[in-house]
């Protein structure tokens, strides 16, 4: 870390005030630059292992590994304490927690006051997407933590060459972070997308923390995104690779801990594999899409690490995540077994000394690593990573998925009618919740485009520049639904997903060639059973009916459910999008 207290170069001249006035408020007792260095990353892991932030985890099995354990507190995202802070609070939408922005500084002001007395305040440069990328942008957080910036570092491409983009671009978007005193009360996640800037407050926890993430890459940028005709999303990337060499390259939405990272980094079955099949790895949680020179939609990932969820991940379910995490890696609120190994639940068989809190575990008092414990690695060190993902022009995008955690109802696998049925699947999305933010799990709710809590303003607005994108000239990828979580009257899951999901993937590839079959539904376009490679797969007659067909009446009390959903927005919501819904429940009753 320099020594400096500013930057030079008359481009930075606004961000060198902007660190001023902020050390001014915080009163630190010293400001570090970071440039991202080797060196700089080695001093504050030993710094976090000296005052207990880090502990070295088992140097033989996991080499330059760190586990981090978060007050008990604070360990997901708090999605009531988010905020978006517009001038109208109509720009912000029903689907966000509203604050005015004059009344949000003054609250955020107080809190900040004095708050990094006694520590170290961080000035963090990063670039969100390959360092030469058009598609990319850039920010600064200001953080009093030292397992901010190690994370950041991971997460971002962070230090010189970001803060050498900045002062040839001057544009930046600021984040400034506090753990404070972690006290629940005193914690807050504020958004003012008018002044692109972020501010967070009384959590040191990953999205709460990490601005970068989902505070940047999808809340701030989504509303660049609107004004600058492109689109930030809740979406992994992955590339499939035919045995004729062609690949396709897929984004798709789903919750989190609705299974992107496993379609991120999915191994196809044996038998395919052996045909030639491969899955690519551009990214695992977040895309950014723009219409490129010949009309498609062009993503790059803006992320350079995983911040995964840790529960489920095993040799079965995820074995290229698994492999990723096996060095320098930093776990958060993991379990610990008698030889300094991270361990979790659905990791193996042994049974761990630790627990996340760090005390001795006992089955009875409940889970050995939290249920939203994580991991943060590189995106490099994953197996399937894709030599495309750094690509500056990113990659072409051919279909776009949606899905969510569904026992009933929803099908396998459809495809929309056009752009405009496919942007009314994405916003009717819903999916039971799940560890990753914090409230009841299991509850059905509306999740458009996996963006609910992510979506800088209004969903109606947002839904309009979806819209919008096919009118660009743009030659707009097929949409589709899946559903991975179907269940059978007797509890289990209907279809083995996990590898086999390459099936449905392959008759996607198929239909955007025009090379598989469908049968027209009001739903939508839903494979035959033939239409898909089944090989090695045995449905029971269950199965076959509840994963290849659709229950009308059922589907008529969904899509009046969705009419309703619409209607909450008001007269924001786009006409378009509440026609297709009245022309499906139309057909339906037809």
């Amino acid at each position: 870390m320099t020594d400096s207290n500013a930057k030079q170069g008359s481009s930075l001249d606004a961000l060198n005030q902007w660190v001023l006035e902020v050390a001014r408020l915080t009163r630190p007792d010293s400001v570090q630059w970071c440039d991202g260095s080797d060196s700089e990353n080695e001093a504050l892991i030993q710094k976090m292992l000296a005052d207990g932030t880090l502990i070295k985890l088992n140097e033989e099995t996991h080499p330059g590994s760190y586990l981090h354990r978060s007050h008990p507190d604070d360990v997901a995202r708090v999605e009531h304490l988010t905020f978006v802070c517009t001038t109208e609070r109509d720009d912000a939408g029903p689907n966000n927690h509203w604050m005015a922005p004059d009344l949000a500084h003054k609250q955020m002001d107080s809190l900040f006051d004095g708050c990094m007395e006694g520590r170290t305040m961080y000035v963090v440069p990063y670039c969100m997407g390959p360092i030469d990328s058009p598609l990319s942008r850039c920010g600064v957080e200001i953080t009093d933590s030292p397992y901010v910036v190690a994370n950041m570092r991971i997460m971002t491409r962070m230090g010189a060459a970001a803060l050498a983009r900045i002062e040839r671009e001057g544009n930046f978007v600021k984040g400034l972070h506090s753990t404070g005193d972690l006290n629940p009360d005193r914690r807050f996640i504020m958004h003012f997308p008018e002044e692109l800037s972020i501010q967070s407050f009384g959590s040191g926890y990953g999205g709460n923390a990490l601005l970068g993430k989902k505070c940047h890459a999808l809340r701030i940028a989504s509303h660049q995104a609107r004004n600058e005709g492109w689109l930030a999303e809740h979406m992994l990337i992955l590339g499939i690779e035919n045995p004729q060499g062609e690949t396709h390259y897929i984004a798709a939405a789903f919750p989190s801990a609705c299974g992107k990272t496993n379609l991120a980094m999915l191994i196809p079955p044996q038998a395919y594999v052996e045909k030639g099949w491969k899955v690519w790895t551009v990214g695992d949680d977040i895309c950014w899409m723009r219409p490129g020179p010949d009309g498609r939609l062009w993503a790059i990932n803006p992320e350079a690490g995983f911040f995964g969820v840790a529960p489920g991940t095993s040799e079965k379910s995820n074995p290229n995540a698994l492999a990723s995490i096996q060095h320098n890696t930093i776990f958060t609120n993991v379990a610990v077994t008698d030889d300094n190994q991270p361990w979790w639940e659905g990791l193996d068989k042994r049974v761990p000394k630790t627990d996340w809190k760090g005390n001795a575990f006992d089955p009875d008092k409940g889970a050995a690593a939290h249920p939203n414990s994580r991991f943060t690695v590189s995106a490099k060190q994953c197996p399937s990573y894709s030599v495309h993902a750094e690509d500056a022009q990113g990659v072409p995008i051919s279909a776009i998925v949606f899905g969510g955690r569904r026992a009933s109802l929803v099908p396998l696998v459809f495809e929309a009618r056009d752009w405009t049925h496919g942007v009314l699947v994405g916003a009717a999305m819903g999916s039971e919740t799940t560890a990753a933010a914090t409230g009841a799990v299991g509850v059905m709710r509306r999740d458009p485009m996996a963006m609910k809590p992510f979506c800088g303003y209004n969903f109606a607005d947002y839904f309009a520049h979806w819209l919008s994108m096919e009118g660009k000239g743009t030659q707009m990828p097929k949409v589709f639904h899946v559903n991975w979580f179907r269940k059978g009257d007797d509890g289990s899951f209907l279809w083995p997903g996990f590898g086999d999901n390459t099936r449905v993937l392959e008759w996607m590839i198929k239909r955007v060639k025009g090379e598989a079959g469908a049968q027209e539904t009001p739903i939508g376009h839903l494979p035959n059973e033939s239409d898909l490679n089944m090989d090695g797969i045995h449905l029971s007659d269950e199965g076959r009916e509840k994963l290849f067909s659709y229950d009308r009446a059922g589907w008529e009390h969904e899509f009046a459910s969705i009419a309703e959903y619409l209607d909450e927005y008001g007269p924001r919501m786009p006409q378009a999008l509440k026609d297709e819904c009245a022309k499906t429940r139309k057909a339906l009753t037809e």
